[in-house]
């Protein structure tokens, strides 16, 4: 990207900066939980990428806008999660759910256009996207994604359109795939038969390994 006038450019503080980890992965498949314990095991601040004010109108959105004004406004809210990280890792560890590769995985299933398309659109603004140190995808069978969904509290039309949409679950899957083959910072992690406790023990020692 070519050096945007200052207004534009992300601001940087003057602080080591923390671990950012960063939870990928389709509806249903323990990204919440995870954070939750996650965060308390690392005195962590949480965000969910659309952060606040966006998530409270993306059902609109993505009701009325097009595709192109549907990216557009959710481009918007992962430049500001990316504001609210770079912020909050100046005084901490950071656990996002959701982030980048969410916003191209879903956008490209949601509208069938090939994940490349999309993150074609979204190259400009890529150096204003603060770097995570670690993304784990999450992933795990699909019968066990049902069972999941089952047990959700929180459902809305993502969750429920994830397994009633034809093709949309397997579209998301490989779409995931394919942002993750060209994630620096990707680990898969297979979350079957696993408490979530045992999840949060394997992200925390993977980590440590990482940045010692």
């Amino acid at each position: 990207m070519t050096r945007m006038p200052p207004p534009y450019e992300p601001f940087y503080y003057e602080t080591p900066p923390h671990p950012i980890i960063v939870l990928e992965g389709v509806s249903g498949i323990g990204k919440s939980t995870l954070a939750s314990l996650l965060a308390s095991r690392l005195k962590a601040s949480t965000l969910h990428t659309l952060p606040v004010p966006h998530t409270g109108w993306s059902t609109e959105v993505n009701r009325n806008l097009r595709p192109l004004p549907q990216l557009g406004f959710y481009l918007s809210g992962l430049l500001h999660a990316s504001d609210r990280i770079r912020h909050a890792q100046a005084h901490g560890p950071v656990v996002a759910d959701r982030y980048l590769s969410s916003v191209i995985a879903c956008h490209a299933a949601v509208h069938r256009v090939p994940v490349d398309t999309v993150t074609a659109l979204v190259a400009p603004f890529r150096p204003y996207v603060v770097s995570p140190t670690r993304t784990y995808y999450l992933r795990c069978s699909e019968d066990r994604l049902r069972d999941r969904m089952t047990t959700k509290t929180d459902v809305k039309s993502d969750d429920t359109d994830l397994l009633n949409v034809p093709g949309r679950l397997p579209r998301l899957l490989e779409n995931f795939a394919r942002v993750a083959d060209h994630d620096e910072t990707a680990v898969w992690l297979d979350t079957d038969d696993k408490t979530p406790a045992e999840l949060a023990d394997w992200v925390l020692t993977d980590l440590e390994h990482h940045v010692a």
